[in-house]
């Protein structure tokens, strides 16, 4: 998983007491567990939600979610958010996502024909969903950022796309085929992508089962560990703002941030971006939506940056300072 390159900007000095919190790394293996997201690698056959609650069952968690629905038949890259993380669900359905595809024509054609036509669908292209569906059944619009030709063996194509997040690749298959004119079917498909997650990490549920039980009979927690990442590294694609330690606890109680509370914050900061606030031992406290970009906040000494959107971090983790953040 490659994190974007983002260069916190200091907007004031301030320190932490590490009687409170605790860095990501050091949390025990339980509350890693109850913060954590699993890169897994779904198998064709079982359904996304079948997959999670194996999941839930493997290791014996409470709670457990999944971040983009994949088809039965197809495989690859499912985040697997657990307990708290569980919050993050939404965030990570929002998150583009990248595929390898075989597609089938059903005629004889040339590369120029399909090189062509798939050209034509790198851009906004509108899409109503399959009748099999999790969603309602409307005309919307999808981006497809790029579609790169692979290889062509007979009648089969091999192609990678990138696109927005619920965009239907069998039904992209399904109109290329009517634009080239010969019609088409998905013949086999997989997730390589999906945010910041990647086949490099991936764990599989076999992974699971083992690292779980080393953990178990063994006591050995660093193959569960590597199978499941702390939630702030799931979150890693997001623009930061760092806090004082007097902020967090208002956050946790849902309050929205003000321009008093910032410790450090994200050079590329622009308004309506969806935004990680963060502990200054790096926790992550809550996601957000920015209200100001990094120049007025600068320059700015009152007023609210980010309105708290869906808060992580439990209550009290860090003591009250209700009368200010500071």
């Amino acid at each position: 998983m490659k994190l974007p390159d983002r260069k916190l900007i200091i907007l004031s000095k301030s320190n932490t007491n590490f009687d409170y919190g605790k860095r990501p790394e050091d949390r025990d293996i339980k509350e890693h567990l109850n913060y954590g997201v699993i890169n897994l690698d779904k198998p064709a056959g079982p359904t996304s939600h079948e997959v999670t609650a194996w999941v839930k069952k493997i290791l014996k968690v409470k709670k457990a979610g999944h971040g983009g629905t994949l088809d039965p038949k197809v495989s690859g890259v499912l985040p697997i958010t657990l307990v708290e993380s569980t919050k993050l669900v939404k965030i990570l359905l929002n998150a583009d996502k990248e595929y390898v595809c075989i597609m089938r024509i059903h005629n004889d054609f040339s590369q120029n024909e399909i090189s062509d036509v798939l050209s034509k669908f790198t851009s906004n292209i509108y899409q109503k969903p399959p009748v099999k569906s999790a969603v309602k059944r409307r005309l919307r619009t999808r981006e497809i950022y790029a579609i790169n030709l692979l290889e062509i063996n007979n009648r089969d194509i091999l192609f990678n796309v990138r696109c927005e997040a619920g965009t239907y690749i069998r039904k992209l298959c399904h109109d290329i085929g009517e634009v080239i004119g010969y019609g088409a079917h998905m013949v086999e498909l997989r997730r390589i992508k999906s945010g910041i997650f990647d086949e490099s990490t991936v764990s599989t549920l076999h992974d699971l089962i083992d690292a779980y039980a080393f953990y178990i009979e063994d006591g050995r927690e660093d193959f569960l560990r590597k199978s499941i990442i702390s939630v702030e590294v799931a979150v890693g694609h997001l623009p930061k703002i760092v806090v004082r330690d007097g902020a967090v606890d208002a956050l946790c109680h849902g309050a929205d941030l003000a321009i008093p509370g910032i410790v450090k914050l994200d050079s590329g900061l622009e308004i309506g971006m969806e935004v990680a606030i963060m502990t200054l031992k790096g926790e992550l406290i809550a996601i957000g939506n920015s209200l100001m970009d990094v120049e007025r906040i600068l320059i700015e000494e009152k007023g609210i940056a980010v309105r708290t959107k869906r808060v992580i971090m439990k209550r009290s983790t860090y003591p009250r300072h209700w009368s200010k953040q500071n």
